[in-house]
């Protein structure tokens, strides 16, 4: 986009400017609020949404939400998945429920896949965000970016301050989305080529301009994303020619499963997905024919992008696509089972695109996120989840940079890790959006539920694996399928996020989850399963042999706790009865300048007089005569496996010397 042709009245300087305040902005600016972390976030709405857009949660996003504090506030709110059903037509056309699967992968995470409203969501986030950062991080709204710029990096005299936008000042009422007439509140303007692509009115009047200096800058700023474009990032990809409509309502019905999940396969008026949320909101999912104000796309127009990618033969009238006619769809799908709507929320329409960009980055300096990398159906109930995760693996990254604990070196491994996520979620969107759109009669019913089982534990989340980076330790391998597990815990998988287990407090004999015990607060952290010490004296000499080292008046441990990079723990399996509080090293109970001991650092696999616990070193496949010692990121993924001595303790420093600031590998 050209400069703007006024000077700016404002400027400002940040650490990070974040594009965009949807699902994926938010999670970056909750880490830096969290973390000190000097931010700007900007949105073109006036206002947050209430209505429509994504509202699925999977295990593990509700996994993060649990490390900043938050998922009780979910917990009370969302429509929680236990089952799925699936309805196909009898021999007589009619639909009738033939299967029954669980919801998900029952016991890979504590949390089910959850529904709610995004604008609910967007709320927790904000206010964890108010929280975190004493009041002083909101989303300025609505502000819309007009230009960016970024120093070349060959630059005799390079800024501190690397990145320069424009920001134009809205007027509020000019802010909200066109909904083309419609009584309804609806999507169909962000669906079909609004956003930046066709800027709101009032963008081009008035001199309410800013410049914004920026360290670095996050463009989580949606499929049309205008940072992607500045970037000359292309969008890979094609938009295809299945047209879905979406309600949320409140519906009077006698379908016996509306309050599970379902897919319905009818004989010939298409298939719908029913997602019950909360408050007695059911989502549909309805596929569109071409009749439904889908129109065939006149011959004579190009069949190709500019850049080559092939146009779908098929385009949405947004004038005339109502939520009348979506319903009448979704009823004769659903016959003999009668449907009506005793509230109307919100519709859209959206014709399914599968794009992921050709990078996530610009010169290490400014960054895409969430949609602006890829866009797919919700069909997986995964845009929101990927989004946020994309940026909950940035942030802490660039905030490592911004204080100067690490060297800018970690921050490739941005792309690297979530580019392959993105490019496994289209691969199987692909596979899901095609069984569910094929006219009755093109798929087996059987293959379709079988996509589903076999896409069930990708869809919740838990099973991204990272491949071996700067940040992930371990052997390279010819996919990102296949885990790899160090025979040390030999159902740990190094890359992956690590699996919750129940434990023992020892100071307090409490039980505790403990994911409930890793907070995000920035922390890489070093678990020391130091097995049954206690019976096993070989152990016991190992415990005492790190505590000393740790302890080390020279090495760095002090520093890189009170810097907040690095927080030690201790996992032992020992019988309590064999146990004295005493026998753990300081370093695993230090005192604060006051003398006030921190006793929450270390904990038991043994069994508690109240609830089960003692299977943790099964769980994560560790021989509690052996041990190990395991690195987690600030991110909760498993960084590093080896043994629990003090040349393990060794391999952790110098690995952490590859790119953590001030720290050498023969410091300790």
């Amino acid at each position: 986009m050209a400069a703007p042709t006024t000077t700016p009245a404002k400027e400002s300087k940040v650490d990070v400017l974040i594009v965009g305040a949807g699902p994926a902005g938010y999670m970056a600016a909750l880490w830096f609020a969290r973390l000190g972390i000097k931010t700007k976030i900007i949105d073109k709405r006036s206002t947050q949404i209430f209505t429509g857009q994504a509202d699925g949660l999977q295990p593990r996003v509700l996994e993060v939400f649990e490390t900043f504090g938050f998922v009780d506030r979910a917990i009370k709110e969302v429509a929680v998945g236990y089952e799925a059903c699936f309805y196909e037509p009898d021999e007589n056309g009619l639909i009738r429920r033939v299967d029954k699967l669980p919801e998900g992968v029952p016991g890979i995470s504590r949390f089910n896949g959850s529904v709610i409203h995004q604008g609910r969501i967007e709320t927790w986030l904000s206010d964890a965000i108010t929280e975190f950062s004493n009041g002083t991080l909101n989303v300025e709204r609505p502000y819309l970016p007009q230009s960016l710029e970024i120093e070349a990096a060959d630059t005799p005299t390079p800024s501190e301050y690397p990145v320069k936008v424009v920001l134009k000042k809205l007027p509020d009422d000019n802010a909200s989305p066109e909904q083309f007439g419609h009584k309804v509140q609806n999507g169909l303007y962000r669906q079909f080529g609004g956003d930046q692509q066709n800027p709101v009115p009032g963008a081009e009047s008035g001199d309410d301009l800013e410049t914004v200096h920026a360290k670095y800058v996050l463009g989580c700023d949606g499929a049309h994303s205008w940072v992607r474009k500045q970037l000359g990032i292309e969008h890979k990809g094609e938009t295809t020619d299945y047209v879905w409509g979406v309600l949320d309502i409140v519906p009077v019905t006698d379908f016996p499963d509306i309050r599970k999940r379902c897919s319905i396969h009818s004989k010939d008026g298409g298939s719908i997905m029913v997602i019950p949320r909360e408050d007695g909101i059911v989502r549909f999912y309805i596929q569109l024919r071409e009749g439904d104000h889908i129109a065939t796309v006149d011959p004579a127009e190009p069949t190709t992008t500019p850049t080559g990618e092939k146009k779908p033969a098929t385009r949405v009238d947004r004038t005339k696509l109502t939520a009348e006619h979506i319903l009448a769809t979704a009823q004769k799908i659903m016959h003999p089972y009668s449907l009506e709507v005793a509230e109307m929320h919100w519709f859209t329409a959206y014709q399914i695109g599968q794009r992921v960009a050709t990078a996530f980055q610009k010169d290490q300096r400014v960054f895409i996120a969430g949609d602006a990398c890829h866009t797919h159906s919700p069909k997986a109930g995964q845009g929101m989840n990927v989004s946020m995760m994309d940026t909950f693996n940035l942030a802490w990254k660039l905030a490592y940079v911004i204080k100067g604990l690490a060297k800018p070196s970690i921050l490739p491994t941005y792309e690297s890790e979530r580019m392959t996520v993105a490019q496994d979620l289209i691969a199987y969107d692909q596979k899901l959006s095609r069984l569910f759109s094929s006219k009755p009669g093109e798929i087996s019913t059987d293959e379709f539920r079988r996509v589903i089982d076999q896409g069930s534990a990708f869809t919740t989340g838990c099973t991204v694996n990272y491949q071996t980076s700067l940040l992930i330790d371990k052997p390279a391998a010819e996919d990102n399928v296949t885990p790899y597990y160090s025979p040390l815990a030999t159902k740990l998988a190094i890359g992956m996020r690590l699996p919750d287990t129940k434990l023992v407090m020892q100071s307090d004999a409490r039980p505790w989850y403990l994911n409930q015990r890793l907070p995000s607060t920035g922390q890489f952290r070093v678990l020391v399963f130091i097995g049954d010490y206690a019976q096993t004296p070989a152990l016991k000499a190992q415990m005492e042999a790190i505590g000393a080292y740790l302890a080390k008046p020279e090495n760095s441990l002090q520093r890189l706790r009170t810097d907040g990079v690095l927080q030690t723990m201790l996992i032992h399996a020992s019988p309590q009865a064999k146990v004295e509080w005493d026998d753990f090293p300081l370093v695993f109970r230090p005192r604060d300048e006051r003398g006030v001991m921190d006793y929450w650092l270390v904990m038991a696999d043994t069994p508690s007089l109240h609830e089960t616990t003692g299977n943790a070193y099964e769980t994560y496949g560790i021989e509690k005569g052996v041990g190990a010692l395991v690195v987690l990121r600030p991110d909760g993924y498993v960084a590093k496996v080896v043994e629990p001595t003090v040349e393990g303790v060794k391999g952790v420093w110098d690995w952490l010397s590859q790119f953590v600031v001030g720290l050498t590998p023969t410091e300790i």
